[in-house]
């Protein structure tokens, strides 16, 4: 017997790499008052890397470049917040899915009909007020 197996994670590079990152916040660029404080710190930190003494590794120099770069930016223009949720999603759609959570972990313990008819209940219910908000 021959088979062919495929496998993929479940979580890709780009979803673990987005946490890893800081962003930064550009749009307080606009400001020309953090704009000359961010050009400000940028100069300032650059004329002390050409003022260092560098031995010529160029991996070294850009790691220098490329942590000046930031802490310039995060002194000046402080990290973006990350949004997580979209507007729409809500107190009520948070206690919509914990209620068939719980729905969900009763029918797996014990699935008596009752249970089916209580999980059926519950997420029409929180289907059909979700079409009643969003329409």
């Amino acid at each position: 017997m021959i088979a062919k197996v495929r496998e993929r994670l479940a979580v890709g590079k780009q979803a673990a790499q987005r946490f890893d990152r800081q962003r930064f916040n550009f749009r307080k660029l606009n400001e020309p008052e953090v704009m000359e404080q961010y050009q400000i710190e940028i100069a300032n930190r650059f004329a002390a890397l050409e003022n260092s003494d560098d031995d010529g590794d160029v991996n070294r120099t850009w790691e220098n470049i490329k942590e000046n770069i930031q802490a310039s930016a995060k002194e000046s223009l402080g990290l973006d917040e990350f949004k997580q949720n979209k507007p729409w999603f809500d107190e009520e759609c948070l206690s919509f899915l914990d209620q068939r959570k719980r729905s969900k972990i009763q029918w797996i313990q014990d699935p008596s009909q009752s249970n089916v008819d209580n999980l059926s209940k519950v997420t029409l219910a929180g289907i059909s007020g979700t079409k009643r908000r969003h329409i």
